[in-house]
């Protein structure tokens, strides 16, 4: 349309002029100098666009309209440019939205080849600009995170070959960023059992999350799935953190956790010690808050000494202990009774008048049992017991021997 001339010409440009502004284009015809357009005809398409309706422009300075927020200098590099160069504007509309449009200019001339009108036609590429921000901002925080957080970002096709490897995570690894592209990861990691399983399965279309050692580094990763367009398998994504400090510290932390363990149980032994204090008479002072846990312990503890020494009596002494509960008070009965199932005799002294009250109040029925006020009246009565019983055992067998 840019040679048009002589009436023929001028009409057919005329017809297409009209179609393009009755039809859903975005297109706006002026006439005038470019340095004062003025509008003539006004679409529906751009109304839609920018808001105003034709009554509004119509005859009014482009300049003076919401397509003046485009310098007019920018609107001269149009008309001018060579083929129908566009020109991407932002204008602002009616109710104040900022939208962005593809402008070309198709200048129509009359018969003695001077330009007689301007269509100005559009294109709506708001959504488009705004997804172009979207995307750049994801690369911009991709970017960042791959700068400054310790993890890779590697990208396989759908046979395992490295497309994409990058991370500021790489640094410990000795394996340069972007290094591993066009290698096959079966290749490199094959010797993994683990590493190798993981990225079959997500090539496969499962998500993997896993961990491996390589390059002297411990590498926690996630393996995600890429798919086409008919949701087959078409590749994989790992997002990779570099956790070998993590572990070191976690291998640390567990070995100090086992030393206090340790230190425990042997605070826990020499808080219970289990001492012989006369021959077969075994004595368990305990001191302090006793347990359910403690007093299970020291069960196991009393029973095994009974039967490696022989014991005949086991004293429970809780002269020490400032309180009991209803779970401690029935350990304590219980482990009585496994001391008279190993054939010994168990005694409990040393029972404070606090803990005296708890244990009535809590329905401890300790009738059973014998109990003494100390650790020495229970001694003593454990040898009375041993003497009687060895003078009783002398006297029958002398009264068994012939005569």
């Amino acid at each position: 349309m840019d040679q048009l001339a002589g009436p023929d010409e001028l009409e057919v440009a005329t017809s297409y002029m009209n179609a393009v502004l009755n039809g859903p284009f975005i297109a706006v015809e002026c006439t005038g100098d470019v340095g004062s357009l003025e509008i003539a005809a006004w679409s529906a398409g751009a109304e839609r666009l920018l808001g105003y309706t034709g009554e509004e422009v119509i005859g009014r300075l482009l300049a003076d309209t919401a397509l003046g927020s485009a310098e007019v200098d920018l609107w001269r590099r149009l008309c001018d440019g060579q083929g129908g160069a566009p020109l991407t504007v932002e204008h602002r509309r009616k109710d104040g939205r900022v939208v962005a449009c593809v402008w070309v200019h198709e200048p129509v001339r009359g018969a003695d080849g001077q330009v007689v009108r301007r269509l100005f036609i559009g294109q709506d590429v708001t959504d488009r600009g705004r997804l172009a921000d979207v995307s750049r901002d994801d690369s911009i925080i991709l970017r960042a995170i791959l700068d400054h957080v310790p993890i890779a970002a590697c990208k396989y096709d759908r046979d395992g070959v490295f497309t994409h490897h990058d991370g500021k995570g790489l640094e410990h690894s000795g394996v340069k960023p972007g290094a591993l592209i066009g290698k096959n990861v079966f290749d490199l990691y094959g010797s993994s059992p683990e590493a190798a399983d993981g990225m079959r399965r997500v090539l496969a279309g499962e998500v993997v999350e896993n961990q491996v050692e390589t390059h002297g580094v411990t590498w926690r990763s996630w393996l995600l799935p890429v798919f086409d367009e008919r949701r087959a398998p078409n590749g994989a994504v790992s997002v990779t953190f570099d956790i070998t400090d993590m572990k070191r510290k976690e291998v640390e932390l567990q070995a100090r956790l086992d030393m206090i363990q340790a230190q425990q149980q042997v605070i826990r032994a020499l808080s219970t010690p289990i001492i012989e204090v006369w021959d077969r008479v075994l004595t368990l002072p305990m001191v302090g808050v006793v347990d359910s846990v403690r007093t299970s312990e020291v069960m196991d503890s009393l029973l095994d000494a009974i039967s490696s020494k022989g014991a005949r009596f086991a004293i429970l002494d809780l002269t020490g202990v400032d309180a009991v509960d209803t779970k401690t008070a029935s350990y304590l009965i219980e482990m009585v009774r496994a001391i008279r199932l190993l054939g010994a005799e168990g005694v409990i002294t040393g029972i404070r008048s606090n803990v005296a009250q708890t244990m009535i109040a809590l329905g401890v029925d300790l009738s059973g049992i014998i109990t003494m006020g100390n650790l020495r009246a229970g001694l003593k009565l454990c040898i009375q017991r041993m003497n009687g019983a060895d003078a009783a055992a002398a006297n029958g067998a002398r009264r068994a021997e012939p005569r």
